[in-house]
């Protein structure tokens, strides 16, 4: 009976359970204390609240700038890469570079691509909506009173227009009647016909002489852009139907042969099919090449790509400079507040807490202007959006950007200033006047 009235053991919960118990109650005491790291970050912004606006401002302008300058760099690259799609981006260029075949008494040959080569790849190769053989040629061409010019000669097929994607300017482009009739009918380039006659309106309807050949000029075009010098067509150049132009040569052989395909995505595994029949109706010895705007796309994109970015790094320097007003402003701000330091590590407040607080404020501030200007950034080319016409690109990397930018420039410029106040003394603090 006496041993019942003993103090029965307490009983003592599992190690496990003990453990998952005290690392609860440790992150909820971590989350209350950051909590009140963020209420005094707040309560400081309040305090001073003029000096911390004019600090943000920098970082409001640093984000903004980075913003408009990565969405200037994407509109130069659309801007671009539209005009040198306007070229022909669909277009694949067949062209003979070299070999021959041997013939009797050892002679040989240039091994050049043929009218049945054309034909051939229509039927094997799908997608091409529109082809067409180049023949070249020069000569003084007789443009009536006693005027003659050295132009060059280009003898193409109706399909030339579209493979070329050419703008004519007055009149009209020979069609396939033209090529079947062998109409005797010729189109001028632009400049040409302003050189010759005035305006190209003037030029349609004149005649000229192609190696003793009268023909008459139906209509006057131009390259949508200015090509530079990478198009077969120069500012003396007269198109002519191919079927009239290869009486000038006595051959239906061609050094170029172009081919366009109805989607962009279809160009550069079509460029591989091309090649692949015309080589199979060829010399093995016989080199062509598959010429498309796509690689020169690719090319101008990267550097396109490299530009945003070197653009998007120079307007991170302002971000740099406000993150030195941080810095100081936060230095200011320790100094300011060497009492309160001193009574937190009094009550118990660890160096670590200290710093986490100042470094918060910083990244809080930082942070703030960052988001301020990256709304503000945003705003302007979506209203140019919605109020114009210009479809301005807006890529959600310029905002993720600007704000990662903003928070490193808090962490970085806002350590200094945070370690600082971690190592004050409690004693010294407590007695600064």
């Amino acid at each position: 009976m006496a041993t019942a009235n003993l103090p029965q053991p307490v009983a003592t919960p599992p190690k496990s359970k003990m453990g998952s118990f005290e690392r609860t109650l440790q992150s909820a005491r971590s989350t209350m204390m950051f909590s009140e790291i963020v209420r005094l970050a707040i309560d400081s912004f309040k305090a001073s609240k003029v000096r911390f606006l004019l600090t943000m401002l920098g970082m409001i302008i640093g984000s903004a700038s980075i913003i408009l300058v990565y969405t200037l760099g994407l509109t130069g690259k659309d801007y671009a890469m539209n005009l040198l799609s306007s070229i022909g981006p669909t277009m694949v260029e067949m062209q003979y570079n070299g070999g021959s075949i041997a013939g009797p008494d050892n002679t040989s040959s240039p091994d050049f691509m043929t009218l049945e080569d054309e034909i051939a790849v229509r039927e094997q190769v799908p997608g091409i909506v529109a082809s067409s053989p180049m023949l070249e040629d020069h000569d003084n061409v007789s443009m009536g009173g006693g005027i003659t010019k050295n132009t060059m000669i280009l003898g193409v097929s109706p399909g030339y227009r579209v493979v070329r994607n050419l703008a004519v300017r007055a009149g009209r482009f020979f069609d396939d009647q033209d090529s079947i009739t062998h109409a005797k009918v010729a189109v001028m380039v632009e400049p040409l016909a302003r050189a010759l006659y005035g305006s190209s309106a003037s030029a349609v309807g004149r005649t000229i002489s192609i190696r003793g050949i009268p023909f008459t000029v139906i209509g006057v075009f131009n390259m949508r852009i200015d090509t530079f010098g990478q198009s077969e067509v120069s500012d003396q150049t007269i198109l002519v139907p191919y079927s009239v132009a290869r009486y000038f040569t006595g051959s239906n052989t061609v050094k170029e042969i172009f081919f366009g395909m109805s989607d962009v995505s279809q160009v550069t595994p079509a460029a591989a099919k091309i090649l692949n029949v015309i080589k199979e109706r060829h010399r093995p010895s016989s080199v062509y090449t598959a010429f498309t705007m796509q690689q020169i796309l690719r090319v101008m994109g990267q550097i396109a790509d490299m530009l945003t970015v070197v653009l998007t790094l120079a307007a991170a320097i302002t971000l740099i400079v406000s993150g030195v007003g941080i810095m100081n402003s936060m230095l200011a701000n320790v100094q300011s507040r060497i009492r309160e330091i001193g009574i937190r590590k009094a009550l118990g407040a660890t160096s670590r807490e200290i710093r986490l607080q100042f470094l918060t404020e910083a990244v809080f501030l930082s942070l703030s202007g960052g988001l301020i200007g990256t709304l503000l950034g945003l705003a302007i080319p979506m209203s140019v959006r919605l109020l114009t016409p210009f479809q301005i690109p807006v890529s959600p990397w310029a905002a993720i950007i600007a704000l990662g930018t903003s928070m490193l420039v808090g962490i970085l410029f806002g350590t200094l200033p945070a370690n600082r106040a971690a190592r004050l003394d409690p004693v010294q603090t407590l007695k600064y006047e």
